[in-house]
């Protein structure tokens, strides 16, 4: 008994600190703070922007990166949603494969790295074999992009903006991006995305968010469905042939909630999913239309993504056991990159990605967070 006493009253000090620090934490706001320095010595920062009800989105200047996303479950516990980064001394100059970057200037694939434009053709990076992906090798998830917060007081925000060379990865024309992370109060992350260029250039930007609802383990058991009854064809390298094909009857079929490793094992050697789908929307439509839902069943998380964009790219971790130089688990997350079909720039059939002078380019993503 007298040492339970003694134990309590020199915690007695410590407990306004303890409890100044908690205000801290729940006060809605956005806190700005030094993440790291590339090896360059260019400083990285981060902004950690809390909603006053418990939720976190941590915003980092590298890759536009949300480095850390803490969401509450059905019992109003926190846990991260989405693969979090902390700084490494050589981790800016190797990129964060695996974080909640936003790829640019064209996400997904462009097959052989080629297209043409106004009768030009075009060679850009080729950085997955033959072809072209997510922006090329130094993309916009491997650089610093400058940051301010703006104003007007409302939800806590933060605007990240990158300007890119003419000819950088190949692409023609200088494009200036920006991306707004918003964090509200009914724990939603709003993503707004802008670009402006002097010369047409084709522009698909994404967020690659690995997410898990449960925190860790794998997400088998997580209930997909998506807002998509077709999907866009591809051959072996998962570049579109061009066509569209209904989903109904394959393992692509989550137009009714669907354990997202209820049907993996049928998905062939790679045994995970890493597929484009059409979303429904009425031809010109470009309003915020939900793109799909997914539950974890055992914390009660639930996301819904809703997006401007015509389609959603779902990729997971493979199944199966992982390699011994692996550190995920496999099918240890999902993405939902909500973007342009990819290689759009080859196909006229699909929904136009060319960005030209005296145009902004405009879309908006919503990741909306809710539990039952």
């Amino acid at each position: 008994m007298r040492l339970l006493l003694a134990l309590t009253l020199a915690l007695l000090p410590a407990l306004p600190a303890a409890l100044a620090q908690s205000a801290r934490t729940n006060a809605a706001g956005v806190q700005r703070s030094v993440f790291g320095r590339t090896t360059s010595g260019t400083v990285v920062e981060q902004f950690t922007l809390s909603n006053g009800r418990g939720a976190v989105a941590k915003i980092i200047t590298y890759g536009a990166i949300v480095s850390d996303l803490r969401i509450p479950d059905r019992q109003g516990r926190l846990a991260s949603v989405v693969r979090a980064i902390v700084a490494s001394d050589q981790g800016f100059e190797r990129g964060f494969g695996q974080s909640a970057a936003v790829f640019g200037r064209v996400a997904n694939r462009i097959a052989r790295g080629k297209f043409t434009l106004d009768g030009r053709e075009y060679q850009v990076t080729t950085n997955a074999g033959v072809h072209h992906i997510h922006g090329g090798k130094v993309n916009f998830s491997r650089v610093v992009w400058s940051a301010s917060l703006p104003g007007g007081g409302g939800d806590p925000a933060v605007e990240l903006s990158y300007t890119a060379a003419d000819g950088e990865e190949g692409f023609p024309g200088k494009l200036t991006a920006t991306v707004r992370y918003t964090l509200t109060r009914d724990n939603t992350l709003r993503l707004e995305y802008r670009a402006t260029t002097d010369k047409p250039t084709p522009i698909n930007l994404t967020n690659h968010a690995f997410f898990n609802l449960a925190g860790s383990g794998d997400v088998l058991d997580h209930e997909l469905t998506l807002n998509a009854d077709r999907s866009t064809v591809v051959d072996a390298d998962l570049i579109p042939t061009g066509e569209i094909k209904p989903v109904r009857g394959t393992p692509l079929d989550f137009t009714h909630p669907m354990r997202l490793g209820a049907r993996a094992e049928q998905l062939g050697a790679s045994r995970r999913y890493d597929h484009n789908f059409v979303l429904q929307r009425p031809p010109g439509d470009e309003s915020l239309i939900l793109a799909a839902r997914v539950r974890d069943p055992g914390t009660g998380r639930v996301l819904e993504v809703w997006t401007t964009q015509p389609g959603v790219q779902l990729y997971t971790s493979p199944l199966g056991p992982p390699a011994a130089t692996e550190k995920t688990p496999r099918f240890g997350f999902f993405c939902l990159e909500t973007q342009h079909f990819p290689d759009s720039v080859n196909h006229p059939n699909f929904p136009s990605t060319i960005l030209r002078p005296g145009e902004t380019f405009r879309s908006t993503t919503e990741f909306r967070f809710s539990a039952e």
